[in-house]
């Protein structure tokens, strides 16, 4: 909504980076209030200001209370008037108060303005919350419908089960856009084999659900700050930007009721919760296997949709260890972060994601953010970020107590082919391992023991496998077909 801003000759657009008081002297002559014609618009430029600001590293309340709001109202002009009701608006609390006050003073100072901001005085009010869900319950989109002053907009909320149920994406959608936009993401889930229902769901449940979810992303985004040239965006508001906004929004919602201190939220400790808390519990020189480097180099930018579609990556996963040979050749966008790539390799190895996981690169250690372990968000990398040529190559671990440890060759970079849905498997050798079979040596054993029916174990393991027959355990089986399938269900 927001329009790209002229060129000038500001220490951002020159490359370097600003000052709190260069900001709060160039920012309202950079809005165009005359080209504006909805109040979001200006709240989007606020809450940029205030991503900025915390971007600095500077004590954000009392910048906008000592700098920016009383270098605004001294300005005395519309678009200052203006970013203070934006600042009052998207901000909280004091600062807030601070700004609006000082709108209301340059309002009663004859400071004009246009008719469209006089709605930033009305109450948000919201009209419909909705939960977009599978038939497990995994929630993939959260979408408020709210009003003010007789306009309506609808923010969505995706998640991203890779990135421990934070946020993926924030939405702005304008109402009129909305039915549209509904169906196309209907659409593509279940074009990809999803079965998606629709519901509504209390207020106090959805603000609770999203503070949750933005919540569990900032945890991650700690490890992996956004840039501070990334908050200005040429597609359009970025992460932090929507994030203050979004925040505004659920303000307007009934508060959830806070837990009481030491009480946990409501959910069953099933198998995949008591591995996961075995394999935290693991001493941290199991991880991998392989020590990240000390100084990893500096992670590449990267790709921003003004670069076009990514390329096609070709890439061979191999289990290291195992004899024969046990591999899988992939091809994946190279776009693909390393958080989907897990899914993948997860997928193609008919494994289920009990455990958990690390990719090694030369740039650092990503998977489930760790500062102990020093593993970075794998949500927030991509594919080409640490592997950028053919021929480049990373591991990835499964399991820190069995240690499945994968190494990924990146064989070629291919043009796209439109007529291809990827992901897919173009190639491979012999059957995964099952879970929890004791690595590639007791897997080794468990094969050795389902061909031998006098072994006493025999019966145990055909057991624990749920086989009625060894000859339905075939360790040399393997079908690309099948592996596409799954790993086109993980879209």
């Amino acid at each position: 909504m927001v329009g790209e801003p002229e060129e000038c000759d500001c220490p951002y657009c020159a490359g370097e980076q600003p000052t709190a008081e260069q900001i709060s002297d160039l920012l309202p002559r950079s809005v165009d209030i005359d080209a504006m014609q909805d109040p979001i618009e200006v709240e989007l430029v606020a809450a940029m200001l205030l991503a900025i600001g915390a971007a600095l590293g500077d004590d954000l309340d009392a910048a906008m209370r000592e700098l920016f709001v009383p270098t605004f109202e001294a300005q005395a002009t519309p678009e200052a008037r203006a970013m203070l009701a934006g600042i009052a608006s998207v901000a909280d609390g004091e600062v807030s108060r601070a700004a609006s006050e000082a709108a209301r003073r340059l309002a009663d100072g004859g400071v004009s303005a246009p008719p469209w901001l006089a709605e930033l005085d009305a109450p948000i009010t919201f009209e419909e919350c909705l939960r977009f869900a599978d038939p497990a319950g995994l929630t993939f989109l959260l979408t408020g419908r709210f009003q003010r002053a007789g306009r309506s907009h609808v923010v969505g909320v995706s998640l991203d089960d890779c990135d421990c149920g934070g946020v993926g994406e924030i939405l702005l959608i304008d109402a009129g856009q909305w039915p549209e936009a509904r169906e196309a993401f209907l659409s593509e889930l279940r074009a990809g084999g999803v079965d998606v229902t629709e519901e509504k769901v209390r207020p106090v449940d959805f603000r609770r659900a999203v503070e949750d979810a933005l919540d569990a992303r900032a945890d991650h985004d700690r490890f992996d700050p956004e840039p501070l040239d990334e908050l200005v965006d040429e597609d359009g508001p970025s992460y932090p930007v929507l994030t203050l906004l979004l925040r505004s929004r659920i303000r307007a919602l009934p508060a959830p009721r806070q837990r009481k201190r030491g009480q946990l939220p409501d959910a069953e400790l099933d198998v995949a919760s008591i591995s996961a808390l075995l394999d935290v519990l693991q001493p941290a020189g199991r991880a991998g296997g392989v020590p990240a480097q000390r100084r990893p180099a500096s992670l590449p930018t990267k790709r921003k949709k003004s670069d076009g579609p990514a390329p096609i990556y070709q890439i061979k996963v191999g289990l290291r260890g195992a004899r024969p040979p046990i591999w899988r050749r992939i091809e994946v966008p190279a776009d693909i972060s390393l958080a989907r790539l897990h899914k993948l390799i997860q997928a193609a190895f008919d494994w289920h994601d009990y455990h958990l996981h690390v990719f090694e690169t030369r740039y650092g250690s990503f998977g489930r953010p760790d500062a102990d372990l020093g593993h970075r968000a794998a949500s927030r990398v991509t594919l080409e970020q640490v592997a950028p040529a053919a021929g480049d190559k990373l591991s990835y671990t499964y399991d820190f107590g069995d240690n499945w440890e994968h190494d990924i060759l990146v064989e070629k970079v291919l043009d796209r082919d439109a007529s291809v849905p990827y992901p897919r498997c173009v190639g491979g050798r012999r059957a995964a391992p099952p879970e929890d079979c004791g690595g590639v040596w007791g897997y080794a054993e468990l094969v050795e023991i389902l061909g031998d029916p006098t072994h006493p174990e025999h019966s145990d393991r055909l057991d624990w496998l749920d086989l009625d027959d060894p000859a339905e355990f075939d360790p040399a089986h393997f079908n690309a077909k099948a592996v596409t399938e799954a790993l086109q269900r993980q879209r």
